[in-house]
């Protein structure tokens, strides 16, 4: 018998969650959203916000994978001979020792593997140092589980860190390389960080997923700086450098009493990453990375190319030689950084994502991803940046009206934000 709307009009308020309603949506995912409707509207738009490369990657042959295993759920740590896979490339590329069996967990994603691992070692009011510019969901999902988020300047060196810890600091978090400066940090800093974190207690969390972008140079793994991962989480992700982000495949690297933790927790809340793709994976790995690997250093070599067009059109852009990001000053623009990247997208059809995602000290830039536009089209669009941030004159209506009528609400902060 269903209610009348009488009934429905007098029945009690239905709740919404605190803590759900206390965090924004990501500003980065906001900003593609609005690509994709304008693109279903006919727009051209240069996507220079996708966090992603597009790789040329074949389709191996699917009949040669178990169709009937496949569709079943398999192993919730991940199949052994992914793990195998895996750890094996960590002790060739990166000269880190990982046992598969006790150190490794592979999960629909390296999200939920941050997530996961903050659930297992924060409790509600536990503090997490975060170094900006860092990944949008960082404090996001610190918040979620309780914790709260404080941030380090992008302009601190990791010696500075100690002065950012509290008595209820219990976890620091770095992206390295980095998403959106692409700074890559050094064995040296790798090995103070952790030195400093361990003695107090503090978990270091590493997210890895740019790590084969790193190609000048030996990429150093917290995992090889930690052996034994005491006190040591190392996120990564097949999604980011195979190039298959849709795909949802990552893992997290650290110690068995840990792992087992993030175990029961991946039992309950994924309980096993696509089955048919790891066993896919586990069976092309070798193919796959032998394709994607040269085309990761041709996504280098652009960005080299591109970082040198962005000093030559006089732009100002944070340090960093790895993944395929850039993050560039907006100077003296009188608006936000979101104003910024709206004005852009809106009047210029170029997307870019604002600074803000990023932390406090980063509000004056906006992030450029390289990976999914041609040289020739990121080059104009650098030359229309360059003219808006040399603009003083500036007006947010135009483009707020212009959300308006492709029906886009305003994008709003977080109330802890």
């Amino acid at each position: 018998m269903t209610m009348s709307v009488q009934e429905m009009r007098d029945a009690a308020p239905l709740q919404l969650s605190e803590r759900a309603k206390g965090i924004p949506l990501a500003l980065s995912i906001y900003i593609n959203q609005i690509v994709y409707d304008l693109r279903r509207r006919g727009a051209d738009v240069t996507t220079l916000s996708l966090g992603e490369a597009f790789f040329d990657i074949p389709v191996f042959d699917f009949k040669k994978i178990d169709a009937v295993k496949g569709a079943h759920y398999s192993d919730s740590q991940g199949i052994p001979e992914l793990r195998r896979k895996i750890a094996d490339f960590y002790r060739k590329h990166y000269g880190a020792a990982v046992d598969p069996d006790k150190e490794l967990l592979i999960t629909a994603g390296s999200k939920p593997a941050i997530f996961m691992c903050m659930q297992a070692t924060l409790n509600p009011g536990d503090e997490v140092a975060i170094h900006e510019p860092a990944w949008l969901s960082y404090p996001e999902q610190a918040r979620l589980v309780g914790a709260i988020p404080k941030f380090i300047p992008f302009d601190r060196p990791v010696s500075d860190f100690v002065n950012y810890y509290g008595p209820r600091t219990r976890m620091v978090i770095i992206n390295n390389p980095n998403n959106p400066a692409g700074r890559v940090y050094s064995r040296v800093d790798l090995q103070v960080l952790y030195r400093e974190a361990r003695q107090r207690g503090i978990y270091v969390m590493v997210d890895e997923a740019y790590s084969d972008f790193v190609v000048d140079e030996p990429f150093v793994s917290l995992a090889e700086i930690a052996p034994d991962k005491d006190g040591a989480i190392i996120v990564n992700s097949l999604s980011k450098n195979m190039g298959i982000s849709g795909w949802r495949v990552g893992y997290v690297i650290t110690a068995p009493p840990l792992l087992r933790e993030v175990l029961k927790l991946n039992q309950h809340i994924i309980t096993c990453a696509s089955s048919i793709l790891l066993y896919y994976l586990a069976h092309y790995f070798d193919q796959i990375t032998a394709v994607t690997l040269p085309q990761v250093r041709e996504v280098v070599e652009k960005r080299a190319r591109v970082g040198a067009n962005i000093d030559r059109v006089g732009l100002k852009r944070l340090p960093g030689a790895s993944t395929f990001y850039f993050f560039v000053s907006i100077g003296d623009f009188p608006g936000t950084s979101l104003d910024f990247a709206i004005h852009m997208l809106m009047e210029h059809n170029i997307a870019v994502v604002p600074g803000s995602a990023y932390g406090a000290s980063t509000e004056r830039f906006i992030r450029l991803s390289i990976g999914t536009e041609s040289e020739e089209r990121i080059a104009d669009a650098l030359a229309l940046i360059r003219d808006r941030i040399g603009n003083p004159v500036f007006d947010a209506s135009r483009s707020r009206e212009r959300l308006a009528e492709i029906g886009i609400a305003p994008f709003k902060p977080g109330a802890a934000s």
